[in-house]
């Protein structure tokens, strides 16, 4: 969904698995269409010398005329070019084809968090001199504007010897368009113009400039320089800067207006590789397909292997079950949560009743007296007038007047413009049930305000039944100390896990709702045509923004342990998350005003000054992800595909899912339990490795479960380590004996030595 705020939501079906050519060969066959070919390296014939002559052959030999698009070697083994169906058929029967994928569309999904976060009460904690500007973060988004005040790069020293990228010319974009900070920029549009023919550089720059602001909000986010007086007309006024302030950034260009192409993002994950960035930043939401035929999952353990963390957001789909994406575990998924700043904008009725509602709206004021009120269903005559589509709404009707409108289907902003258009002086936007009470503040073009469901509940019964119904909002600008906070955004993406129900998805969530961050001087705050608006910086939500700035924190921790693994820097981000506010209450859901389970916050909300010392931590191999592959039934090819080597399962080894060392436990469970019958029950056991990174120390285990349904065991029942780096292992034992009432049951594991925590939340679930 595309509107104020961007929320970058990605929908991918990713096509075609190992060995079987899977493509929409009844469409036209002389149409040629993009195809992604993994190559098995091993099965190179000796007489060629370079991969890329061997590439070209296969391709030459099924085409004369197919135009090669890329040519992949860091992420994965092969190559991108446009084919016939029949040419693809013909491809895949060739020596050293592992599969064909048909290429796929990809459509687009701060002042107060450092505050928030607690970075500003400990600043000596983190290491912000040379350690941090040796950080170098990669963002794959809409480019950068590189203007933006967030990339100034005073105080910072020379570029790190160890980047090897560079600042890639184009449409208003030059090689002194980056500096020390921004330190490198590139785009991707090969498989784009392939599909969608050339760029129109009247519209849009064929450049790394962001011409969306998306791209440029995340890399602000994540490491943008110390900014002060930031603000949005005026609102969350303050000094911004990005989680790793002195963090290098490099940008890479793959969303264009048409969308997204994984060629293209496959070509940005091999470069990014090759110019040696330490961490990567998607904020594309990922539809669930197997990780084999994944282009980002195929990417990011590309990635992995090179010892570069991979933070992915969890998507905005929420809150429905099983919504989760980027799933695979070598990639750290990110939901969203809230802030303690809120925005608020009452409606303020004829009865003299007032409902809190968000806006960040900064123009003209509203005459200061009650103005007719008219819900948009009654002044249209479309089925689905109630939503303010585009045309939908009669003049007559809602000329002079504040209009309310129902939210869903187009953009929340786009209904105030169309409000707008037809006469109407301001807009009350009611949340329906698939929102519940989440409310995300937006830019209008004319006075409006959203409000949760019961109280647009509570408007609509007074405007159904009152003849002559009034209305005005009344602005408060910014308010903090907002509680209870963090809250799960309603639009955060849930687990289960929908492809290894084993590994529980989201991570863990981080701050994702009405972030201000820099903007496109491109466009303005909403994003629409009509909005002649220029902002320096922009607030927005959705996952896409929770997710830099777990890259940023990662940074930061890269920075403060360079020797530490991707698992190793996620793993002291998920055990030092909190799940309860200060008052001891558990973090609330806001689609339900109920307490989140491990499946809305994974984890828990990230606590950045905790992670920095985690005194234990989860580490992983890469072998260790392969066993995991061959313990969800892999075959050797596709294996193969992501490993990008031949590596085959022993057949005398039994792998388990329940073995892979991840810091948290998800327990899927078949019902009946034990194959039915009285006093039957079902017994699973999970087997994990803590390291030690702190002083030696004596750590003792502490366990929960909501329901006596699912017991839980731990052996041993402490651990003693003496020495830095130090490995013990444990087993954690579910035996589950009844089935609960709920299909869910959650719990926690803590390992304490007094000083440090080590949490892992628990989620059995029965199918």
């Amino acid at each position: 969904m595309k509107g104020f705020g961007f929320l970058l939501t990605v929908a991918l079906t990713l096509l075609g698995f190992c060995h079987v050519f899977v493509a929409a060969v009844e469409r036209n066959d002389e149409e040629r269409r993009t195809y992604i070919v993994h190559m098995a390296t091993s099965q190179m014939p000796e007489s060629f010398q370079e991969r890329a002559h061997w590439y070209d052959s296969s391709l030459k030999s099924v085409s004369e005329s197919a135009e090669m698009l890329y040519k992949y070697s860091k992420v994965i083994h092969g190559f991108s070019t446009r084919l016939t169906a029949e040419e693809a058929r013909s491809l895949q029967g060739r020596p050293g084809i592992l599969s064909i994928l048909e290429e796929v569309r990809y459509e687009l999904h701060t002042t107060r968090t450092p505050e928030f976060l607690g970075l500003d009460k400990s600043p000596d904690l983190f290491p912000e001199l040379e350690s941090a500007s040796e950080v170098i973060i990669g963002l794959l988004d809409t480019g950068i504007w590189p203007e933006s005040k967030s990339f100034d790069d005073t105080g910072l020293g020379p570029i790190p010897s160890s980047w090897k990228g560079e600042c890639e010319t184009g449409t208003n974009f030059t090689s002194s368009s980056c500096n020390r900070k921004l330190i490198g920029a590139r785009f991707f549009s090969k498989g784009y113009e392939a599909t969608l023919g050339p760029i129109d550089e009247s519209k849009e720059s064929k450049s790394p400039r962001d011409d969306d602001g998306h791209g440029t909000h995340t890399a602000t986010t994540a490491a943008g320089s110390v900014v002060e007086g930031a603000s949005l007309f005026g609102l969350a006024e303050g000094t911004a800067r990005g989680m790793a302030a002195r963090a290098r950034i490099a940008a890479y260009k793959v969303c264009w207006m048409g969308g997204c192409f994984d060629s293209d993002i496959l070509a940005a994950l091999d470069k990014a590789v090759e110019d040696n960035v330490n961490i990567l930043s998607l904020s594309l939401s990922v539809q669930m397909s197997d990780y084999y035929r994944n282009s980002v999952a195929m990417g990011a353990f590309g990635a992995m292997e090179k010892g570069i963390l991979v933070s992915c957001s969890a998507g905005n789909s929420g809150p429905i079950p099983y919504s989760v994406s980027n799933v695979a575990p070598w990639i750290t998924t990110v939901g969203a949560g809230t802030l303690d700043r809120d925005f608020p904008a009452f409606v303020s009725l004829g009865n003299g009743h007032n409902y809190s509602g968000v806006s960040l709206y900064r123009g003209d004021p509203l005459p200061g007296t009650l103005l007719p009120f008219v819900y948009a269903g009654n002044a249209s005559n479309a089925p689905n007038g109630n939503l303010c589509m585009t045309n939908t709404l009669i003049p007559e009707k809602v000329a002079g007047k504040i209009v309310m409108c129902d939210r869903g289907v187009n953009p929340r902003v786009q209904k105030g413009s169309v409000v707008k258009a037809a006469g109407g002086i301001g807009m009350v936007l009611a949340n329906t049930g698939t929102n519940g009470e989440d409310l995300v503040a937006d830019a209008y073009l004319l006075p409006a305000t959203a409000v949760g469901k019961k109280s647009g509940d509570a408007i609509k019964s007074y405007l159904f039944s009152n003849p002559d119904p009034t209305v005005t909002i009344l602005f408060e600008g910014t308010k903090v100390g907002i509680q209870p906070s963090p809250v799960v955004a309603a639009f955060s993406s849930r687990g289960p896990n929908s492809i290894t129900p084993d590994i529980l998805k989201p991570d863990l969530i981080a701050p994702g709702v009405n972030i201000l961050a820099g903007w496109s001087g491109a466009v303005g705050p909403t994003g629409l045509p009509t909005d002649k608006r220029h902002v320096d910086f922009n607030i927005i939500s959705g996952t896409s923004m929770s997710c830099p700035h777990i890259s940023g924190l990662a940074g930061l921790l890269k920075a403060a342990h360079p020797d530490w693994s991707p698992a190793a820097i996620r793993s002291a981000l998920m055990t030092t998350a909190y799940t309860n506010y200060k008052n001891g209450q558990k973090i609330q859901d806001a689609a339900t005003r109920k307490p989140s389970t491990p499946f809305d916050h994974g984890a828990g909300h990230v606590d950045p000054v905790s992670a920095l010392n985690p005194g234990l931590i989860y580490d992983l191999t890469v072998d260790d992800y392969l066993n995991f592959l061959c313990a969800i039934n892999y075959t050797a090819p596709q294996i193969s595909i992501l490993a990008k080597r031949n590596f085959t399962c022993d057949a005398d080894k039994k792998y388990s899912v329940a073995d892979l060392n991840y810091p948290s436990f998800a327990v899927p469970l078949q019902t009946p339990l034990g194959g039915g019958g009285d006093g039957a029950s079902t017994v699973v056991k999970h087997t994990r490795t803590l390291t030690n990174v702190g002083s030696p120390s004596t750590y003792k285990v502490s366990k929960f479960s909501e329901s006596e349904s699912v017991k839980i065991s731990v052996e041993p029942g402490s651990l003693s380590f003496s020495e830095l780096n130090e490995k013990k292992s444990f087993t954690v034992t579910f035996t589950a004996t009844t089935m609960p009432s709920n299909t869910n049951i959650f719990g926690r594991i803590e390992w304490s030595d007094g000083k440090h925590v080590v949490g892992s939340p628990i989620a059995v679930s029965w199918t």
